[in-house]
Order: structure tokens, then sequence, then C-alpha cells
């Protein structure tokens, strides 16, 4: 028995790929472990998730301290289950085997995992003094940042121009791709925004200013704090020190990494020692976000010696012939890290290509379709339906909604934004930081009578006596907030008190609640769906230690609420899934079906000017394919109805086959067309079997 805790492998469950990556690196006799710069690439439904995991379970049986790991994500519950799954594997080895001791875990799991905001917002803290920052500094979300900059344009009178000058969330877009691609205003706008061309330097007057303004409120947007960062490494003495904290950096999804985030990276291991960046560079599809895939394809070779490349290619999610049809498809890829994706399920049919009349057929045959496989054992919540944008569900929800078909669907509202989830939190935002400019807006003009100029005037005051609520008390309301306005000047002093009783600082937001609760039912309706937003509100904040870390993370990585469905699913137990591409990566479903799979969608009308981008909506349409694990079926409308147009009315336009669907690529498909079932004009039948070569006849003609 004891031969046998021994001999436990804590790698046993991997393939020799997984575990060539997992243990890549060698031990010292005199204690550690140490490796050189890794890439790990991982096809689609390839393990990645679990490599990962056993790549950092290894480092700490072989003797890693867990506080001396970096681990960068991209969301919240992408470390959580990475650190989950970890602590399993250590916990396994520990019972298990008694070769070596190992390095406790802390309670709070892993100490350095998170996302790259997150881990930002933590540095930035402690190296606030440095960088000129206040500690107690607020994070704006994007909603936040908008109207930060829309207040900045109106001040700049950019909203009383004679032509039309952007929208402040196409100038937060155009300010973010600056500062994420790190490239000059000019060339962003001729690349991405050509449109906006005639106003570069007004947009460059306003970014200055609304830089500015955050300076002076001690806010950071999304984009600052990785900014900040990489000034913060820039500096070899702060990387130096930084990078000496950690003997190991892994890095997941790193195909979707920015400019900025890359050259962290590298600061912080400029020699690749203890760097491990997990990806698939097939799946890279954020470059709207600035996402760079140069950044994983040009990873080996910015060290000497080069990066080891794992590649890991056998597949675990999908049969064989949806494979085949995958594997074709990226293969047309110019640039890439060649992989073949296999799989032991050999079963299931081809995926089909099905070509429509139209969009009412493509609904019809999407349903009718759902439907059947329901009958044969397969629930709702196991099928998909995606699609290139939003829109191009519009009438398959119809036809579900007549079918009476529960569904969800993703890529919607996100909880922050509702408005009485703001208006909580932008009470507890202002607290925190109390020279906050958008969170005092919002929080003044829930009072009776505080208009714009109203709550402008009372932040001046505010400002003025440096910023102390307990001088609100001086400053004169308007008459309809006069009564009121004594018990809101007690709240926000009580709350920026340093006290916060027996219950913690969970015990301020229902205090906040109990004030806000009037001007919920006076401002909004729908109460009850509201009301168990913020019930919810109040069971997240249990989660977090302090008042800062509940607004900054859930700031950096807000989770869904039930406002993403178009349909309540606690009505039905089961429901179909719809999806856009982008938020379907990283899904799985039994059966997936792939909407108006045509040029102009795929890849989209807007994505054809350069050859990058074609290939980028190619990795969409392969991340789209290798969602499914039983059943594929593109759906390729002849013709699409287009309604107001000003000018030719709404019209009928015929969509081209994808170019994506070669001929060769279709020959791995199962391809057919469905019409419509016959009307009562099917009941006439030819009765004559007399053939006639027009095709021959035809080429007489020439």
């Amino acid at each position: 028995m004891q031969v046998a805790e021994q001999e436990f492998d804590h790698l046993g469950l991997l393939n020799p790929a997984q575990r060539l990556a997992a243990e890549y690196g060698e031990q010292h006799e005199e204690g550690g472990f140490s490796a050189g710069p890794l890439l790990v690439i991982a096809g689609a439904g390839t393990g990645k998730t679990m490599t990962l995991a056993h790549r950092v379970a290894h480092l700490i049986i072989e003797g890693i301290n867990p506080e001396r790991i970096l681990l960068l994500t991209f969301t919240r519950r992408a470390a959580q289950e990475m650190t989950r799954r970890v602590e399993n594997i250590v916990q396994a080895s520990a019972r298990q085997s008694s070769v070596r001791p190992l390095s406790p875990l802390p309670s709070g799991g892993l100490p350095w995992s998170g996302t790259f905001h997150s881990i930002a917002n933590r540095l930035l803290r402690r190296f606030a003094h440095n960088l000129g920052l206040d500690p107690g500094f607020s994070v704006l979300d994007r909603g936040d940042a908008a109207d930060m900059l829309d207040v900045v344009r109106h001040e700049q009178k950019l909203t009383k121009t004679a032509r039309r000058f952007p929208k402040k969330d196409t100038c937060l877009a155009i300010y973010s791709r600056c500062v994420n691609t790190q490239k000059p205003l000019v060339e962003v706008i001729d690349q991405t925004y050509p449109w906006c061309g005639d106003w570069t330097d007004e947009l460059t007057n306003l970014f200055r200013h609304y830089t500015l303004r955050k300076q002076q409120s001690q806010s950071l947007d999304y984009d600052d704090l990785l900014l900040y960062w990489s000034h913060l490494v820039a500096e070899p003495e702060f990387a130096c020190e930084i990078g000496s904290w950690f003997d190991h950096v892994l890095v997941d999804e790193y195909q979707d990494t920015n400019l900025v985030q890359a050259q962290v990276l590298n600061a912080l291991k400029p020699d690749g020692h203890g760097v491990t960046v997990v990806g698939d560079d097939a799946q890279s599809i954020y470059s709207f976000r600035a996402a760079e895939v140069e950044n994983i394809l040009g990873f080996p070779d910015q060290y000497m010696p080069t990066a080891q490349v794992v590649t890991l290619e056998q597949n675990y999610r999908s049969t064989q012939p949806i494979l085949d049809t995958a594997n074709c498809l990226i293969a047309e890829s110019e640039r890439q890290y060649r992989k073949n994706l296999y799989s032991e399920r050999a079963d299931g049919g081809k995926p089909r290509y099905v070509t429509v009349e139209d969009g009412d057929a493509e609904a019809e045959y999407v349903v009718t379709s759902i439907l059947a496989n329901r009958e044969l054992g397969m629930e709702l919540k196991e099928q998909a339906v995606l699609f290139r944008g939003s829109h191009h569900s519009d009438r398959l929800e119809l036809e579900l909604v007549r079918r009476n078909i529960p569904y969800v669907k993703y890529g919607g509202l996100k909880f922050l934004e509702a408005a009485h989830v703001k208006d909580l939190l932008s009470v507890l935002k202002w607290a925190e930081n109390p020279k906050n400019e958008v969170a005092a807006f919002r929080v003044l003009k829930l009072l009776p009578g505080m208009g714009p100029s109203n709550a402008a005037r009372c932040f001046e005051h505010l400002a003025v006596n440096d910023h102390q609520f307990t001088s609100l008390r001086e400053f004169r309301p308007p008459a309809a907030a006069v009564q009121e306005w004594p018990g809101f000047c007690e709240l926000l002093a009580a709350l920026s008190g340093a006290e916060v009783g027996d219950r913690g600082w969970q015990a301020q937001l229902t205090q906040v609640r109990r004030w806000y609760q009037p001007h919920l039912e006076r401002i909004y309706d729908s109460l009850d769906t509201r009301e168990a937003d913020l019930e919810q509100l109040e069971q997240i904040s249990g989660r977090y230690p302090t008042r800062e870390r509940f607004l900054t993370e859930l700031t950096l990585d807000p989770p869904s609420a039930a406002g993403d469905r178009a349909g309540d699913p606690l009505l039905d137990e089961d429901y179909l899934i719809l999806s856009t591409v982008h938020s379907a990566k990283g899904q799985e479903w039994e059966s997936v079906f792939l909407l108006n799979v045509t040029d102009g969608n795929f890849p989209s009308e807007f994505a054809t000017g350069k050859p990058e981008m074609i290939e980028e909506e190619r990795r969409l349409l392969y991340v789209a394919m290798t969602r499914a694990r039983q059943s594929l079926t593109l759906v390729s409308p002849l013709r699409f109805h287009v309604t107001q147009q000003r000018r030719d009315g709404d019209k009928h336009v015929y969509g081209a086959r994808s170019r994506f669907m070669s001929d060769r690529l279709l020959a791995t498909m199962d391809n057919r067309f469905a019409g419509r079932p016959e009307n009562e004009g099917g009941a006439f039948r030819v009765r004559s079997d007399k053939r006639i070569d027009v095709a021959a006849r035809m080429r007489q003609m020439w």
C-alpha cells in the first residue's frame, strides 16, 4: 500500500503532449524548479484548462511557493476555475504520495491569480505613491468612462457643431484603441474610424481634457490600469522588483493579449525564464478589442534560445467529421501554427451545409431541426444557435416565440449596466472616493430637483471644502430636496467614516438600500425584478473583505444578470441557447446551428478591406464550428429581406456563397437544400419522360 502511494502520478490522466507541457523544466539538486519560456498551442477542445492547471500544480508539487506564481487570465471565472483545479490536484497528490513535502496552498488559493486588470489594480495601489496616485483611486467601468468623456465633450462644445461629431461611445473606443495598440491617433482613425478623419484635432483636445479630468478625480478607466502598469514596469528598477516576486508567470488565452499586455510580460521576465503562455492562434478573434495575434505568432522568436513549443492536437470535444471540416477551413490560413485536430470519437455524420430560400425559411428550418433533436432525446440547452451579429437572430426569435420555445440570448446588457444597480453602487463609489465626479453627479441627480446645474454647484461646494462630506450640511439644496437633504448628508458622512459596525462593511450596502428604496419606487417600474437584482448585489458583497475590493473587482469583471435573457429560463427548466460567436468562445454544445453563412456575414462586409481582417473572420468561423460536440449545421439563405431603405424602400438582396466555403471544404460536408413544403399547386405532376438537352443547344449558340 505504501508503494502505491509513492508511485502516485499526478500527471497520469494527461496525454503525452499535455504531459510534456505540464512538466516542462528541470528540478535542481539544491532545490527549486526552473524552466525556460514555454508556448503551449492548445487547439480547440484539446484540454487547455486541464493542462495549464496541471502545470501550475506540478510547479507547486516540485517545490515552488504558490505565492511566487503569477497566473494571468482574461476572466475572473477562469482564474477561479483554474485555482479550484490546482487545489484539487495538489491535495490529491499530498494525500496519495509521500515522495516530497509540498508547499501548502494558502486558504485563498493562489494569491496572485486573476485577470490582467485585477492584478494591475492590486499592483498600482501598492505603488500608488511612486505613480502619483491616491491609493484609494476609483476604477471607472465602461459606462462611467463614457459618461465622463461625454461631460468633457459638452464642456468643449463638441456637441453643438454643425457637422456630426462622434458619440461618446465612439470617442471612448477610439481612445481605448490608441492606448492598447500604442498607435498615434491619426493612424487609428485612418485604419479603423476613417469617417472621423475631420475631427483629429478636436479628438486630441478631447482626450487631453479627459485625461486631465480623470487625474483630478483620482479615477482610472480600464485602459489606464494596463497603461499605468506598463509605465511602472518600463522603469527597470520597478520591473526588476516586481519580476523578482515571481519565479513563474503563466498566461492563459495568450492569443487575446494586446500590445500593452505583451510589453508588461516582457518587462517582468525579459529573458523568458519561468514564462508559460497558453493559447491558440486559430481562435484569435478579438482584434476589435486591440488583441494582437502577432503576440502569440512571434512569441518563440523573441527569446534566445527560442521558446519551447508544445502543440496539443487531441480533441476531446467533437467528432472526427466535425474536426475534418474545421481542419480544412483553418488550413487555408497563411500564417499559423500548423495543427491537425483529431478525435477518438469517429461517430456522427458529416456537418451539414444547408441552403434555404430566405431568412424566414432559415428560421423555420432551424426551429424544426431543434425540435426534431429534442424528440430524439437532446435537451434544448444542449443545442445552440450562433450568429455573427446580434441582429441576425431577429427572425429566429420571432419563430421561437410563435412556437412557445424558451431561449436565452447571450451578449446583452451586463449586470452593472442596469440603471438601478449603477445608482446603488454610485453611492458607495462616491463614499470611497469623494473626488469621483461621475458617481457624485449620478447620486445627486437621484434627489428631487437636483438637475445637472444644481449637482455641479453641489460638487463645486464639496471641492472648495476639501471634499469633506460633512461640509454638505452647509449647502443649500433646491426646495424639492430640502426635506431629504439632512438624511442624505448623514448617510454620506456615515459611509465615509472608518467605523463600519460589527457586521462589517456589508452593513453599509444595507444602509444604502434603505435610503435608495423610495427613490427606486419613484423613478423606476418593474420593482420586483429590480429589487431582486439589489438583493443579489447584497449577496455578492459577502464574498469581498473590503468595500474597495468589492467595488473594484465587480467593476473589472461584472457578472451577468437576468436582464441578459430574452426569455426567463426559470419558467422552464429547459431552454435553447442563442449567442454571438464571440460570446460563445469557450463554450460547447451537442448540436450547433450557425446562421447566415454567406458573404457579407462570414466574412462580415465590414471586414473585407484587409487580408488580416479576412483571416480573423476565418478564425471566427473556425471558433463557431469547434463549439459543436456531435452535430454541426451551417445555414445559408439565398436572399435577405432588407427593411427601412429610405431611398428604395424594403427590398430583397441576394446572398453569395461565403468565400470560406470552398469546394474542398464543402466536400467534407453534407450539402442540402431545404425548401418549403409544396403548396396546393403541388398536386400537378409531369406525365412525360421526354428529355431535352438544353445545355447542348446553348453551347451550339456560340
